[in-house]
């Protein structure tokens, strides 16, 4: 996973999206206790921030050193890298002692893992029986429908990895093996919502932070092509405004605690 946004590191940072509030406070709500949370894969530290405002101690790991250059540094955020498959003597090192981790979070990068693997991790590390995991995607961003369609057909392209079905799919069919957190009958998906205010260049940044788009670049191919920006521009400013917009990124949430 790392080496697929190595190369855009600082676009990743710059262009990706933050995630609602709400998000963080229902998360926030279902464990007891808030000493430490823990991020996994998290890039640049884009849910890091926000946990740490909640949480009193967060540890933050990516397998890719690059993306953690470009990550905010706040005094309660401890940010490791880590090999991609950590042993439990590393775990422990790296990250945190058996069964003392009150959450764990993994936001838009949990497709990439390998789940049995990584559960184990998850399962050793939370506290026993109420630490939560919560692992969340967002889909693609919607503006007015002009742009949507344009965007759709701009997705529809063969640089995917086939992981990225399962955000396609709202992380619906991805194992989950965790036991609802209390008051839910599930482990979701749950549906949240981001907006953000974003000009077109700044939408531009966004597409080019895709693993699709950095992996048709090193074939040669440019996704965002003369002919494809001018008819972004077009449906862009169809409305008269060729300012900044409202843009909803749709997030979706598993969620679910560690029992017994």
């Amino acid at each position: 996973m790392a080496n697929l946004f190595i190369k855009q590191a600082k676009q990743y940072a710059k262009g990706r999206p933050s995630y609602p509030p709400e998000l963080y406070q229902f998360i926030a709500s279902k464990t007891p206790e808030h000493d430490l949370a823990w991020d996994v894969g998290t890039g640049s530290g884009q849910a890091a921030r926000s946990l740490a405002e909640i949480y009193k101690s967060v540890i933050a790991t990516d397998t890719s050193p690059k993306q953690l250059e470009f990550a905010t540094k706040l005094p309660n955020i401890r940010y490791q890298h880590t090999s991609p498959v950590m042993s439990l003597v590393e775990l422990e090192k790296k990250v945190a002692a058996e069964s003392s981790v009150d959450l764990v979070t993994i936001a838009q990068a949990m497709h990439w893992f390998d789940l049995p693997v990584f559960y184990q991790k998850v399962k050793w590390v939370l506290k026993k029986p109420h630490g939560v995991i919560a692992a969340w995607c967002y889909t693609t961003p919607e503006v007015n429908d002009s742009m949507d369609k344009i965007l759709q057909r701009f997705y529809q392209n063969p640089y995917w990895d086939p992981q990225r079905k399962l955000v396609d799919d709202k992380y619906i069919g991805i194992n989950f093996p965790f036991e609802p957190v209390d008051g839910a009958d599930s482990s979701g998906p749950f549906e949240f919502a981001n907006e953000r205010l974003m000009g077109l260049e700044d939408y531009f940044t966004y597409l080019r932070s895709w693993s699709a788009y950095q992996k048709a670049k090193e074939k040669g191919v440019e996704l965002l092509s003369e002919d494809v920006v001018e008819e972004f521009k077009r449906a862009w400013s169809e409305d008269g405004n060729n300012g900044q917009k409202l843009v909803k990124f749709p997030v979706y949430l598993r969620i679910g605690k560690a029992g017994l």
